[in-house]
């Protein structure tokens, strides 16, 4: 009797530990299951994501990943690298870059946006950036009489900076006086329809601002001459000479040079200077290259 109570009990612990496996068992799998949902899509998130990745990093192919070369490389100007370069392929992919990131890529006066940096000398106007109707710069201050025609206005800064170059220049016999320096909105209108009216639309956008448009707004260009020649000649002058090799050490640069036509939308204009600041416009003197192309990669980036 004793045994078969030992073997009825034996199997009753063998029944009662199956039955706690089999419990456990169905556990483990709905705790498997309901885990095991996520993470499926976890990795269906994972691979959208790779793929994002990869047809971006072929983009970046594409211009042999010259974006980890370039600070002022940008992101979001990708597609249009890749656009500019298909009708371009004759540049190379770093002025492909500096090209589009100067807005060459696009049609000039088509897509104008507001000017960055307004009321600073990091302001760059032009046919892709404007300063509209009712901006007038602050500080603007007379320049004294013997550094320029009556009535001419530079911005604070920019006017102390003209005063001290032509002061130079005096010393060595020199003229450099201002001519030309801040306009209003409506001055550089009626200044642009009569060219417009003179030579036409199309001949006057190659040496005129369209209101909005014009550097003179800024407070920060003068248009000079010598007194004796017409300010058309300058370039034929000593001063001109002069402003070449000295210009930078006041913070201004030749604002329109002969071999910058493309970046800058405008001809060579050897009277027409623009106030950068000192460190600007040493780099620009150093490197040669235009104002576009450093707010292009060095400013704006």
């Amino acid at each position: 009797m004793k045994n078969r109570k030992k073997a009825k009990l034996k199997i009753k612990n063998i029944i009662i530990i199956l039955i706690v496996f089999i419990l456990l068992g169905i556990t483990i799998s709905i705790i498997t299951k309901n885990n095991a949902k996520p993470k499926i899509k976890d990795k269906k998130e994972i691979k959208q994501k790779e793929k994002i990745l990869t047809e971006q990093e072929k983009k970046y192919q594409e211009l042999n990943n010259i974006n980890k070369k370039l600070d002022y490389f940008k992101d979001d100007y990708l597609d249009r690298y890749l656009e500019y370069k298909k009708n371009n392929q004759n540049l190379s992919n770093e002025q492909i870059i500096k090209n589009v990131n100067m807005n060459l890529d696009l049609e000039k006066y088509e897509q104008t946006q507001p000017a960055k940096y307004q009321n600073t000398e990091k302001i760059l106007v032009n046919k892709y950036y404007n300063v509209g109707q009712d901006y007038i710069p602050e500080n603007l201050e007379l320049i004294d009489n013997q550094y320029a025609i009556g009535n001419m206005k530079m911005v604070k800064v920019a006017k102390e900076a003209f005063e001290s170059l032509s002061a130079a220049a005096k010393k060595e016999n020199l003229n450099i006086i201002a001519m030309s320096t801040y306009r209003s909105y409506d001055y550089q209108t009626n200044l642009y329809n009569r060219y417009v009216a003179q030579d036409g639309k199309e001949n006057a956008d190659t040496y005129s601002g369209r209101p909005g448009h014009s550097e003179h707004q800024t407070g920060l260009a003068a248009d000079v001459y010598n007194k004796t020649e017409t300010y058309t000649n300058f370039e034929r002058t000593k001063e001109y000479q002069w402003m070449q090799e000295h210009a930078h050490e006041y913070g201004f640069i030749l604002r329109f040079p002969e071999n910058k036509v493309d970046e800058t939308g405008y001809q060579f204009e050897s009277w027409h200077y623009r106030y950068v600041g000192l460190e600007a416009a040493k780099y620009i003197k150093e490197h040669n290259i235009s104002f576009e192309e450093y707010f292009a990669t060095v400013i704006d980036k």
